[in-house]
Formats: structure tokens, sequence, C-alpha cells
């Protein structure tokens, strides 16, 4: 078993409170409320709302992790080590974006269960970040301030920086849509943060492939108009931040080229969806 802990005492007497420090009490637990989503097989999902021993709310999430299938396990021990949980991996991962300065969720506490009927329990819990998805308040967001104006600029300049810190260190999220990507208005100006870190990975060979896979996910899950306004400025910030050999105009036909299958997939997709609607 193992056990790692990087939350404040007061949080942690919390946590202890409902069983939640260990991976027994973690798989106990019945409290909170589940979030559903497509395709999350042996992972479960759980917003849990507490108050820490100084009398703070605190919202948290908690991932769970059943027995793996043969082939999710192969590729995560291919790709992290054998000695890896999945949510290890994802703890992990946590603290190296917050450590390439990538505005992220806190890992507070991950176990793992590596005996429990042959099988590999495992368990984490993270804070929460402020704000909605840029998938879901994007476009409201230029729509409010305007295309054009100092905020959306602003928004972009950052969302690049954003990646291109990830991408300095040495790192790709794999999942880089605007749904993961969240958006926080205070008085200071937007604040930006990357969540759903279990898939980061740091690649031996073929960087540029993973980055530009990560750059055509933001690029077609990102609002049309922002796209056809702001893409250049991101990508020209985005390229300031990292080292490459590539010129600028290689990296856009390549990312285009991405975001263009995507949009192809997609579209294919519905409307086989509609035909089998209209049989």
């Amino acid at each position: 078993m193992t056990h790692r802990v990087q939350c404040d005492e007061s949080t942690l007497v919390a946590l202890r409170d409902e069983r939640l420090d260990t991976v027994d009490g973690a798989f106990a637990y019945g409290g909170g409320d589940d979030l559903h989503k497509a395709n999350l097989r042996h992972r479960r999902r759980t917003r849990v709302d507490l108050k820490d021993s100084s009398g703070r709310a605190r919202t948290l999430y908690m991932k769970r992790y059943g027995q793996e299938s043969f082939s999710d396990a192969l590729r995560r021990v291919l790709t992290y080590g054998w000695f890896t949980s999945p949510a290890g991996v994802e703890f992990a991962n946590i603290l190296a974006a917050r450590a390439a300065d990538v505005a992220t969720m806190e890992a507070l506490i991950c176990g793992d269960d590596r005996t429990w009927k042959g099988h590999r329990r495992s368990y984490l819990i993270v804070s929460e970040v402020p704000g909605e998805a840029l998938e879901r308040i994007g476009q409201a967001f230029i729509d409010r301030h305007g295309l054009e104006s100092d905020q959306v600029e602003s928004m972009t300049i950052q969302l690049a920086m954003l990646v291109s810190h990830l991408h300095r260190a040495g790192y790709v999220h794999r999942d880089f849509y605007a749904s993961h990507v969240f958006l926080d208005e205070t008085e200071d100006g937007a604040e930006l943060y990357l969540i759903d870190l279990a898939r980061m990975f740091h690649p031996r060979w073929r960087a540029f492939r993973w980055r530009v896979k990560d750059l055509g996910q933001l690029k077609y899950s990102m609002p049309p108009a922002w796209v056809a306004k702001h893409w250049d400025r991101f990508l020209s910030t985005y390229l300031a931040g990292i080292e490459t050999r590539k010129s600028a105009n290689h990296w856009g036909r390549a990312v285009s080229r991405r975001a263009g299958r995507m949009h192809r997939r997609a579209d294919r997709k519905a409307a086989k969806q509609q035909q089998g609607e209209q049989t």
C-alpha cells in the first residue's frame, strides 16, 4: 500500500473524520454527489463538501479507481511504470504541472491498495478550481466583453502561456479541450486553470506530434469566432514560450490539419446519427 498527503492539517483532520484518509474508508464512503460522465468505466467521481477543523467550507473531488481492464493496465505500465497506480499517476501529474507554473487544482491525498482481492484499488482527492469550463462560458465571455476587447486579448495570451508552460516542461495533456480549461473572472481579471490531468505524460519521442495534438484539440473546441480572430496571436505567443526548430507556418498547418480531421470526424458522426434517426 502507498499513501501520499499534500494537504494542510485542518483539511487532513476533516478527511480523517470522514475516513477519507485510507483506501478502505474512501471506497466505503457513501456521501457526496457522484458525477456521472460517459466512459468512466472502472472510475467513480464524487464531489465532497466538508468543513475543515477551522470551520472553513471546502469543496473537494474524489476519484476512485477499481479494477482496470488488462489493456488499460498495460498502457499505464508502459507509459508510467510498474509501481504507479491510476490515482498515483494523476497525483504526480498535478504536482508536475504546478511545478511547471501551470495553474491547476491541488493534489491533497492519494492512496492505493495493491493486494485487495488480487487487484489494485486507488483513490485521489483534489481541490476544486474556481470558474467554469471555457466550453460552457467561452462564447458568453466573448459576447459580454467583445471579440476585440482587452479582456479577450488577455485571455488569449494567458491561454497560450498555460499551454506553453506545460509543453516547455516536457509534458503534454492529451485531452486539451476547452472543457478542461476553466475560466474564473475576478476583480483583477480572468484567470485560467487546467484540469483533468489523468492522461498527462512526458513523451520520450515525437514531442512535436503530441504537442500538435494538444493544440489541435484546443483549436477544434474553442468558439469559431475566437479561432478566426485570435488563433494567430495565440500561436505566436505559444511559440515564443517553447523551444522549436519548426516555423510558425509549419506549426499552423499541422495544427489546422489535426483540427480539420476532428471537425470532419464530428460531421460524419452527426450525419450518421441523423440518418439513423430518419430510418
